[in-house]
């Protein structure tokens, strides 16, 4: 064929170019000129800008915010949203809350302030009594992120289950015989051979296939024979002929028995045979009859359309004035009102407010509070020894331990050898037992009287704490800080003493013959009893863990061990430890002698609600009933850790002191015969006079008072050189002073009664005295002391044994070498241990004392406070920052305040080292209250630490020290905020003018402050990153804070100097600086009217028409609207730096955004509208950078071209005829703006998109699978865009990026865009699109086109696809799901929350998940989001049509503006949209035919072809209400051509119907099945049932037309069984094109499918034979329409 072919083609094509050489040379240069422009775009996309050809933004100065609103004080007031544009009056106040401690009344006593001479402990009583100040910000909920406001409700309760095409299963299609409309007529069925007639097939008996034929009547009432495969009716035929265009049924058995002919219309014929004769005869009888009643109905209609003229002239008189205008204006109505109904925020439905987490970012403040460790509540039941006996006289009583026993718990620590509780006693004695130590009492040396500080008894008592409520304690509360299960329980058990240890233990060690023993051991024990009542002696021990783990679970199944025997020389704690380490080896224990008995202990978890709890010191916990019935629960103190980690500021008054004496050395003293049964007592005295009497401070033990003024250690029997394990608690006096001191009294206890002599129990042995302070603080490391012999007055002032005082007779033991060994521990609130710490205060308590303490000094010591501990520092934190900003303020020396200001920078870096800075967030906000501004202190804490801070930023200065200032910036303007909110309020300038309510210095501090931050921040960032960055986020909380307090026109110099600082260009880093400081600024809570949403004119405007809106980033918007503008700005200038840069400055504007939409200040519809106004700039800049939205790489490639065996030629052949279905995406936006200049789209990629949507099975598949559509447009619109010049608006940059945005990217901004487009008024929007420019215009049709692309819905198994291939992924994989973006993964919030307790806040999705909930809320959320932009974009739309009908009416509808929104409507149909959006959509396409009937019916025809295909394919949706819809719609188009004709005819319509049914077939989607056929019946319907053209031909037109379409339909019929026939199926359409001799679009369609047949099959030289006769055919029509 190749010669042949080649010879007629060449001379076809010399007689085109002799008779059309002009229009052919034409059509060349356009060709070579669209070339050039692609090239030379291509070229220009891939071009990196170089940062030199940016240049610096130009400087807006912002304007004078005071000044102005002062001068336009009327307008505001006039302003109904007059609240927009003004701060409230009641901004901020400072409140007091009362200090609420958990103790029912306070811990520090009544007489304590009066007792502290001391500055330290004087402040220390004061932080622990004041109250709270806090600076209280009314609208503070708004000062932050949008999660962070009031209303949290974000996210909708539940959304509405949208229904979209693209979900319906295909397995589960609707049953065909559900759609077809039985109306009683004919139905047969039953099994026929289907011969295959073809005119160039001989037909023979082989080729004849047996078919199962269906004979249904269809609702129009025509009729279908319908075959299957088999039985089975209920799926889609395998072929359909349409009886309607049947002529006749004839017998013909020439080629087979019993065979009949069908005979069709186009003289085609279809030949059919049964398997007898009489089934023949019965088909043959049954269609006849069907053929013969079609017949007369089509002449009655015939006869009906033949009527008279004035009946249609009547008919055209209804159209107008009638029924069916009255109809459509109301069903428009009742949708319109349905549509704004039940909308949502658009910003509801977007990924970033579906985050899972809603925490605040910045940490939640709290005040300071008593806090605890793991807390343990150990309960004391019992402890039973086997020897047991009745101690009463008669042997009624019950059965008990037969002498008294007593048992001290504490907590051993054996992983850090220490004792880290202090001792809880326990009776657990029966009563008549306690009865036999009656007589001691707890020791009648306790009654002594006589001293003044019974006031800490009498304050105890006096506060409603019962005596008894804690005489006998069985229930302790042991906290723990650092758990772990190497603690221990111990229990010390000791008994009256008696004599040696293991003389007493025998007893309880053996088991027989127990009633006697008993006796025995009783008898003895009363003697002891009555004799030594108040002496205890060690008997025993045990121990159990607490805890299992070190995350504090409680090991509640542990019991206690064997009762161990107390080894008389392992006593000490040191002992115990070494007992406690070989507790869990068996084999070790179980060499240690052990007692018969049972110590019944338990421990638990202590419950929320306990009740009746006292603390450590005696006084009731807030819940305390105070009943008196009950034991109290007693609050063990805890030994904590001396480490900055596990400490924490102290908020009570405590100021205990435990003395443990260790050990006497007595074995070689010569000055007592007797010193062996040793006993300790130990007093706390105040003086050393012969009269003074030790104070009544000593903690009791069970069954005494609450304190006692002696107390003794436990005797060893026969020791001269005891050790004792003992520990003695004493309530120290507030104020303690030198002559404080310890008095140790040894005395010899005789154990043995002795008849023959006077019974003398104890005889003194020795004393020891121990001074409590040392250099001003309390002595706690260990002492070793000389013993005296005896006591004299004043004894004090000799020390040791070695230098005696000459005055003073003291007989010292043994030489007075150092035989005692005691040591003691101090926990209190009070009094520090550190030499550094009171060091400090001491200095400045001389200089408030006199004169003569310089400041030169002090500067010394403030030098040494870095040297302080870290758990003091802690626990003084308060205290300690309250003195150094005294200090501040009071000095007059600049060194001082420098020094000052490190000491608080080394104090807090300390703080934030060990995860404490919470503390000082708490100190900030309750405790920091600067001294009130006075004649005597004219200094302010604010100035003042502005001035020291910018003296230690210095280049100059310690670098160490101004990075940790940098780096810990927040807590120094924190300060600064408060003191200035309280030098506000006390001194009444808040009703003041902002101008004058600080001093110029002050100002002047301020700024010299923001300009030394600045080059630590933006140049030196790259030594210390996180400390500039920090001190980026803390600057900006204070510049944000300032507008609260300070001239908001002086804040934005501050702002605009700042950010003046970076330039385009800057490093990833710096951008994320600004971005951060621009976010924080813009989330203070009165950002609108800081912006001043207000019109600025100049003279007197009367409507809001004709206001001068800005809609571009001018000069003047900027200054006017300072914030917004300069953030617009901003976001402008990043969009061309690098993907990481833009997200972050895209991810700042929408969360602004999201953040107006939830505001509930804002909440009406005219506020919304108005805020709106201040974003209207965004438009220009989204119109700037059209050409890099393109969405090419919106789906996975491998999603392309499913269901397409073909491809297309890349030959663009339409004229008149609708455009191809690729087509109708390519012409949505410009090609030269989407296509060209992206740089990113070749000829064959943009060909092969735009045949991927041809091959689908249905609408729903057909724009599912539509992966590759690059929004590309036709040479028609090239030349508007090409017109626009692409420059940069106000931001310097020369040269404007060209690579593409990403999808996340685009979405964001469309996202704010269509917010903007959402709320703004239609005046608003009437003012805009008149004064823009016709390519601004196509543009901004452009952005929405683009929006309904962005947001479509791809359908529940693309979505599940995509979770199953992701898996969990990275916050770098792109998404590619629609319409969230899931690979924001926090790259802006991760940075700015790691200062706060919320880090990487993931989106909705972030992690994959594969569980269905997962899947189905995914597909919920993108399906809302789809429709409400589809109703967004309507709307938009409809006001757009209503206000510019002239402009889109002119040219008779054909021009640009009119195309360009035609092709917005047909994006609806292209675009997988849920049931109730296309309800809208088809009603707006009523409304648009109906306004605009010369678009679509005079002129050029290709909106009407295009508009036929796309409702075409809504006919054939598996969707029953989409159907229904599209084919009301169909026949009002046909109508309304119908009567712009003058009701003559609608031939173009028809025309275009059948040129669009050839195109669907010919791209074989499935078109023709019983859907199809449902909306073909459901257009008749219409056309019958139609009054008002009810005696008009129209009727009978549109069933003319349906039966065309059935005939194409039933032609095609072949094509699709021989579709993997080449040859046949290019046999099959030439036939079908020839058919279509008359009609030559017809002609013309069927030739192109065959030349891209030809082109797949890779027949190059047939294909250019099918152009040829195109192009012939198109010649003839253009020279006989005289175009040629």
């Amino acid at each position: 064929m190749g010669c042949t072919t080649s010879v007629v083609l060449l001379e076809v094509l010399r007689s085109i170019l002799e008779r059309n050489c002009g229009y052919i040379k034409g059509e060349v240069e356009l060709v070579v000129l669209e070339e050039q422009v692609e090239t030379s775009s291509l070229r220009g996309s891939q071009l990196w800008i170089p940062t030199s050809t940016l240049v610096k933004p130009k400087i807006i100065e912002p304007l004078d915010y005071e000044n102005v609103l002062l001068q336009r004080k009327t307008e505001i007031i006039s302003d109904v949203l007059r609240d927009m544009l003004q701060f409230p009056t009641d901004d901020f106040q400072i409140s007091t809350l009362q200090r609420q401690g958990r103790t029912l009344f306070s811990t520090v006593p009544e007489t304590a302030e009066k007792e502290a001479h001391s500055l330290f402990v004087q402040e220390c009583i004061t932080t622990y009594k004041s109250d709270w100040h806090v600076v209280n910000y009314k609208y503070e909920e708004y000062a932050g992120d949008f999660r962070q406001l009031p209303n949290k409700v974000l996210r909708p309760e539940k959304l509405v289950a949208h229904v979209f095409e693209v979900d319906e299963d295909v397995e589960k299609d609707e049953d065909t015989a559900s759609l077809r409309s039985q109306k009683g007529g004919v139905s047969k069925h039953g099994w026929l051979f289907k011969g295959n007639v073809n005119g160039a097939i001989t037909v023979t008996m082989r080729s004849f296939k047996r078919r199962y034929f269906h004979l249904a009547q269809l609702g129009d009432g025509s009729y279908n024979l319908n075959f299957y495969k088999d039985e089975n009716t209920s799926k889609d035929p395998k072929g359909t002929i349409f009886l309607d265009s049947c002529m006749g049924v004839v017998q013909n058995s020439k080629v087979r028995r019993f065979a009949f002919e069908l005979k069709m219309q186009d003289k085609s014929t279809f030949l059919l045979a049964a398997d007898s004769e009489a089934e023949m005869e019965e088909w043959i009888t049954t269609l006849n009859k069907i053929l013969h009643s079609s017949f007369e109905q089509a002449m009655q209609e015939k006869k009906n359309g033949d009527l008279n003229d004035a009946d249609e002239e009547h008919g055209k008189t209804e159209l107008s004035t009638g029924d069916f205008q009255e109809t459509f204006q109301t069903a428009r109505d009742i949708e319109s009102k349905m549509r704004s109904e039940a909308r949502l925020k658009l910003f509801t439905l977007d990924p970033d407010t579906q985050k899972l987490d809603f925490s605040a970012i910045e940490p939640n403040v709290q005040q300071f509070e008593e806090k605890f460790g793991k807390r343990v509540l150990v309960s004391c039941h019992d402890l039973l020894f086997n020897l047991q006996g009745c101690v009463a006289e008669n042997d009624e009583r019950p059965t008990t331990n037969v002498e008294p026993f007593y048992v001290i718990l504490s907590l051993f620590d054996v992983q850090n050898n220490r004792k880290i509780s202090a001792n809880f006693h326990v009776d657990l004695n029966h009563p008549l037992v306690r009865q036999m130590t009656s007589s001691h009492g707890s020791g009648s040396n306790q009654q002594i009287s006589g001293s003044s500080n019974d006031s800490v008894l009498e304050h105890r008592l006096a506060s409603g704490l019962p005596e008894g409520a804690v005489r006998y304690p069985k229930q302790g509360i042991f906290s723990v800080t650092c758990p772990h299960p190497e603690i221990f329980l111990v229990a010390r058990i000791e008994k009256v003493l008696q004599g040696g240890i293991a003389h007493c233990t025998e007893p309880y060690m053996k088991s027989s013959d127990s009633a006697k023993m008993a006796q025995k051991v009783l008898k003895n024990a009363k003697t002891a009893c009555g004799r030594l009542g108040q002496y205890r002696m060690p008997f025993g021990w045990a121990a159990r863990p607490v805890f299992k783990d070190a995350s504090g679970t409680l090991d509640k199944s542990a019991r206690f061990s064997a009762l161990y025997r107390q080894d008389s020389s392992k006593l000490s704690d040191e002992d115990m430890f070494k007992l406690l380490t070989d507790f869990r080896k068996p084999e070790k224990m179980a060499k240690l002698p052990v007692l018969l008995g049972n110590l019944d202990v338990t421990v638990d978890s202590v419950p929320p609600d306990l009740t009746n709890c006292v603390t450590a010191s005696y006084i009731p916990v807030g819940n305390f009933e105070g009943n008196g019935q009950s034991s109290a629960l007693l609050e063990v103190e805890e030994f904590v850790p001396c480490i900055a980690k596990c400490s924490q500021p102290f908020t009570i008054y405590k100021n205990h002191l435990y003395v443990y004496p260790k050990h006497l050395k007595y074995d070689g003293q010569k000055c007592f015969a007797k010193a062996r049964n040793i006993a300790v007592c130990i007093e706390f005295k105040d003086s050393d006079e012969d009269e003074a009497q030790p104070l009544k401070c000593i903690y009791g033990c069970p069954g005494g008072p609450l304190f006692t003024k002696q107390a003794y250690a436990a005797v060893l029997h026969h020791q001269q050189n005891p050790e004792f394990y003992d520990e003695i608690k004493i309530e120290l006096p507030t104020q303690l002073h030198e002559k404080h001191h310890l008095l140790f009294t040894f005395y010899h206890v005789s154990c043995d009664s002795n008849s023959k002599k006077k019974d003398v129990v104890e005889t003194p042995v020795g004393q020891v005295w121990l001074p409590l302070l040392k250099d001003g603080r309390v002595i706690t490391n260990e002492q070793q002391l000389p013993v005296a012999a005896n006591l004299p007055a004043g004894y004090l002032s000799s020390q040791d044994g070695v230098n005696k005082h000459s005055g003073l007779e003291i007989k010292w033991v043994d030489g007075g070498k150092p035989l005692f060994k005691v040591s003691t521990h101090l926990v209190s609130t009070v009094n520090t241990q550190d030499q550094h710490l009171h060091n400090f205060f001491h200095h400045c308590e001389s200089m408030e004392m006199s004169e003569q303490a310089s400041e030169g000094e002090l500067v010394k010591y403030l030098k040494s406070l870095h040297a302080m501990e870290g758990h003091v520092m802690v626990n003084f934190l308060p205290t300690i920052l309250n003195q150094l900003f005294c200090v501040l303020t009071r000095t007059t020396h600049e060194d001082v305040a420098v020094n000052v200001t490190r000491v608080m920078v080394h104090v807090v870096a300390q703080c934030h080292e060990e995860g404490l800075e919470h503390y000082l967030r708490s100190y900030v906000k309750f405790v920091l209250k600067p001294e009130p501004y006075s004649f005597t202190n004219v200094k302010t804490v604010h100035e003042e630490l502005a001035k020291a801070m910018t003296a230690i930023l210095k280049p100059s200065t310690d670098f160490l020290t101004s990075n940790k200032l940098l780096k810990h910036s927040w807590y120094f303007f924190e300060g600064l905020v408060k003191s200035m909110a309280h030098y506000l309020i006390e001194h009444g300038k808040v009703k003041v003018s902002r101008n004058q309510r600080f001093s110029a210095s002050y100002y002047h501090a301020v700024e010299t402050l923001v300009n030394m931050l600045m080059p630590h921040i933006t140049q030196k960032y790259k030594d210390n990153l996180d400390a500039a960055r920090n001190a980026n986020h803390s600057l900006a909380i204070f510049i944000k804070r300032c507008f609260t307090f300070m001239n908001r026109g002086f804040v934005f110099k501050q702002i605009n100097n700042y950010l003046n600082c970076f330039v385009p260009g800057d490093p990833k880093t710096l951008y994320e600086f600004k971005f951060e400081f621009l976010r924080e600024v813009c989330n203070h809570e009165h950002y609108v009217p800081l912006n001043l949403p207000m019109p600025f004119w100049k003279g007197r405007i009367q409507r809001f028409q004709d206001l001068q809106l800005d809609y571009l980033l001018t000069d003047d918007f900027c200054r006017n609207h300072f914030l917004v503008g300069l953030l617009l700005r901003e976001v402008s200038s990043a969009l061309q730096e690098s993907r990481e840069i833009r997200q972050i400055a895209i991810q700042v504007l929408k969360g602004l955004m999201i953040k107006h939409t939830f505001d509930d200040r804002y909440a009406s519809k005219s506020q919304q509208a108005r805020l709106a106004t201040l974003y209207l700039p965004l438009f220009g800049l989204l119109q700037e950078n059209v050409y890099r939205l393109d969405i090419k790489e919106s789906l996975p490639l491998d999603n392309r071209n499913v269901n397409n065996p073909r491809e297309d030629s890349p030959v663009q052949t339409s004229m008149v005829t609708p455009q191809k279905p690729g087509s109708c995406i390519e012409n949505a936006l410009h090609k030269d703006v989407f296509g060209v200049i992206s740089g990113t789209a070749s000829p064959q990629s943009s060909t092969t998109n735009a045949s991927s949507v041809h091959h689908a099975d249905s609408r729903g598949s057909l724009v599912s699978t539509d992966s590759g559509n690059s929004l590309l447009g036709k040479s028609s619109d090239r030349t508007n865009s090409l017109e626009k010049n692409p420059c940069a608006s106000a931001l310097g940059s020369t040269v404007l990026r060209s690579d593409k945005l990403d999808q996340d990217e685009i979405k964001n901004l469309l996202m704010c865009f269509l917010h903007i487009l959402k709320n703004m008024s239609e005046e608003a929007l009437f003012t805009y699109w008149s004064k823009a420019a016709s390519s601004e215009l196509m543009d901004f049709f452009t952005l929405i086109q683009v929006c309904l692309y962005q947001f479509r819905y791809m359908g529940k198994r693309f979505i599940a696809r995509i979770h199953e291939e992701a898996g969990p992924v990275g916050p770098d994989r792109k998404s590619l799901t629609l319409p969230v973006s899931r690979n924001r993964a926090g790259i802006l919030h991760a940075r700015l929350q790691q200062l706060g307790s919320l880090e990487n806040a993931h989106t909705f999705s972030n992690t994959y998940s594969c569980t269905e909930a997962d899947v189905s809320s995914q597909c919920l959320l993108e399906a809302s989001v789809s429709t409400e932009v589809c109703l967004t974009v309507l709307d938009t739309l409809n006001t757009f049509i209503m206000g510019f009908k002239t402009q889109l009416n002119s040219d008779l509808g054909h021009n640009p503006l009119m195309k360009k929104v035609f092709q917005v409507h047909l994006c609806f149909l292209q675009i997988p949209q849920s049931e109730a959006a296309l309800k809208q959509v088809f009603t707006s396409l009523r409304t648009f035919i109906y306004k605009f009937p010369c678009t679509f019916f005079d002129g050029r025809a290709d909106m009407c072809a295009s508009l036929c295909y796309e409702i075409l394919k809504c006919c054939n949706s598996k969707l029953s209400s989409i159907r229904s819809d599209a084919a009301h719609l169909l026949y009002f188009l046909m109508k309304s051509n119908f009567d712009y004709t003058g009701r003559k005819s609608f031939v173009r319509t028809h025309l275009q119907v059948v040129i669009a049914v050839s195109k669907l077939i010919a791209d074989v989607i499935g078109i023709g099945g019983m859907r199809f056929q449902q909306s073909l019946s459901i257009i008749n319907n219409y056309a019958n049932s139609d009054k008002t053209i009810k005696h008009t031909a129209f009727p009978s037109d549109v069933k003319d037309l349906t039966k065309r379409i059935r005939t194409v339909l039933m032609a095609t019929e072949q094509m699709k069984e021989h579709e993997n026939d080449p040859e046949m199926l290019v046999d099959l359409q030439y036939s079908l094109a020839k058919s279509y001799t008359s009609t030559p679009e017809l002609r013309k369609t069927w030739l192109d499918s065959m030349a891209r047949i030809h082109n797949k099959n890779g027949d190059l030289s047939e294909a250019a034979m099918c152009y040829v006769h195109v192009a012939a055919l198109v010649a003839e029509y253009l020279w006989r329409k005289g175009v040629l």
